[in-house]
């Protein structure tokens, strides 16, 4: 259907009617990154939907323009959090975000009242922060799991759709939590019942990730399978990364006299409910990194290793900002957050509340590549697979392909077809950290990974979470670079089809692997309680592309 919105306004460091000299230096890279991968142009045009790259690579292999996001935040319409929309915009306006999508829990009240209210807000704070894509979503209770974010492009039927899925789907309202066949039944249908909201014409687009999905053990393997396989390109991947990476900061630990904090608030052990296939170590973060991403050979392998693109995503689940001083607004007598579907604004207490988490866009980063700049085109790039994440600001810019015969290539997410015994070879294009982090720290890339594994098809076992051919194949020394600099690494001729991925780290923290030295030599680990800084221990991790041999 027709999109009802005009083209959005260019973020400021992508606008050429901005002059350089007004951008700040994070800005000032990115567009200096932009204008060396476009082969010397730097207009990313705009539009409501997808379109022709600006410029492309071999045989039509796009360049993109990385637009910097966060799908999972919530405000004051959730009970938990505080913020109003303008704080959460304008901080993540500051910090970079170009498109952020605000995702408030499941609640009568949400449902019955929030919701509708909220959109409001969100018409408006579209209209005060044009160069900014601001979606609405949901945080889905999934019945018989944990939570994911579902949003919908922007549309007549937004509201309407969210809240028919609430009022439909949701787990927690509709008493479906239980360890059971059939609410498991009930996840896949409401992702085909979405679809077919799509197929219908009744939203533009729809997406679902699942939100940190480690972190209770009830997320089982069978089940994220059957949400990846329960309707085409909508339930697309899942967070690599939870958001609370302030909750085991050792200094915001002291001040508030915490024990057993963990990055990400994984400090849980198995229940009832939890899949019994998952050892103790799955639930706490590696490297801030759910156990499903951060181990090499694990479950997000096991996936890609089907020869499927399931994307990861790193976000901050911002409610409580850790040493912000507001606190939840005074609730007038007689109302709770289900009367009125929202809580009051917040109050500013001058002193540092209970928090765990960073503004959107301060620590956790999700990198989508687009060819133009839109709702649907950052929602095309998360379903293509067009994806990087990265904690602390570690670098400025990446560019991955892999190149084949006669100058083919394919980018993250994509698929690149070889005769057998093609060599084949990996470029990437990185641009270092040029200004200091929101923590005040100049970041440096250590090393960079690079990830193998084989194709070895559908899983027979749909509880299966290892892929025992993929491991760490080279690691590239980048502590000496500076600036924008390219690799290129051979990596032989190809005789079995086989998947391509990046991790790269600041080097402060590492050990072996969880499934052993001789798979991943130095991956990222658990910290012990109380001692998480984030800060001094970063990653970033690519989506991979996949190779097809014929």
């Amino acid at each position: 259907m027709p999109h009802p919105f005009r083209a959005t306004d260019l973020p400021a460091w992508a606008d050429p009617s901005v002059p350089a000299s007004s951008l700040d230096p994070q800005g000032a890279s990115r567009r200096t990154f932009l204008r060396l991968g476009m082969a010397g142009g730097l207009a990313l045009a705009t539009g409501a939907h997808a379109g022709t790259a600006a410029a492309a690579g071999g045989h039509g292999d796009p360049q993109l323009a990385w637009l910097v996001g966060d799908h999972h935040i919530h405000s004051r319409y959730s009970h938990d959090a505080k913020y109003d929309f303008d704080q959460l915009a304008r901080r993540g306006a500051e910090l970079g975000l170009d498109w952020m999508v605000f995702t408030e829990h499941s609640n009568f009240g949400h449902r019955d009242k929030g919701a509708a209210a909220e959109h409001e807000e969100i018409m408006a704070a579209r209209a005060r922060n044009p160069r900014q894509l601001i979606f609405q979503g949901l945080e889905w209770y999934i019945p018989a799991a944990e939570h994911g974010t579902v949003f919908t492009a922007p549309g007549r039927h937004e509201v309407e759709l969210l809240r028919e899925f609430e009022r439909r789907w949701d787990g927690k309202l509709n008493g479906w939590t239980a360890d059971l066949p059939e609410n498991e039944q009930r996840a896949v249908d409401a992702l085909r019942w979405l679809a077919a909201q799509k197929s219908s014409g009744s939203v533009d687009d729809v997406l679902v990730l699942a939100n940190h999905p480690s972190r209770l053990g009830i997320d089982s393997p069978h089940e994220i399978r059957a949400w990846r396989d329960a309707a085409s390109g909508i339930c697309i991947g899942m967070e690599g990364a939870p958001g609370a990476q302030g909750d085991a900061d050792p200094d915001w630990v002291a001040y508030r006299g915490s024990t057993r904090a963990q990055r990400g608030e994984y400090n849980n052990a198995p229940r009832p409910d939890s899949y019994p296939g998952y050892p103790a170590e799955a639930y706490r973060t590696f490297g801030g990194f759910d156990w499903m991403t951060a181990t090499v050979g694990g479950l997000w392998d096991a996936m890609l290793a089907e020869g499927t693109l399931f994307s990861i995503t790193s976000n901050s689940d911002n409610h409580r900002t850790i040493w912000d001083t507001w606190r939840d607004g005074d609730m007038p007598p007689g109302e709770s957050f289900d009367s009125l579907g929202w809580k009051p604004s917040p109050v500013d207490t001058g002193t540092p509340q209970p928090g765990s988490d960073f503004w959107p866009g301060e620590f956790s980063r999700t990198h989508v590549g687009v060819t133009r700049h839109g709702y649907l085109d950052v929602m095309d790039g998360l379903r293509r697979g067009r994806v990087w994440v990265d904690h602390g600001h570690l670098v400025d810019g990446l560019d991955v392909r892999l190149v084949g015969a006669r100058g083919r290539s394919s980018t993250l997410g994509g698929r690149l077809t070889v005769e057998r015994g093609t060599a084949v070879e990996l470029t990437v294009k990185v641009r270092s950290a040029h200004r200091p982090n929101p923590h005040g720290v100049l970041p440096r890339l250590a090393h960079l990974d690079v990830i193998r594994g084989a194709v070895t098809g559908p899983a027979t076992d749909r509880d299966s979470w290892q892929a025992p051919d993929t491991r760490v194949v080279e690691q590239i020394d980048t502590s000496r670079r500076f600036g924008t600099y390219h690799l290129r690494i051979p990596l032989g001729r190809i005789t079995q089809s086989c998947y391509i991925r990046l991790r790269g780290s600041d080097g402060n923290r590492h050990g072996a692997g969880y499934l052993g030295a001789s798979i991943d030599p130095a991956g990222p680990v658990p910290h012990d309680d109380n001692n998480g800084d984030p800060w001094a221990d970063t990653w970033l991790y690519t989506n991979p592309i996949h190779i097809d041999v014929r």
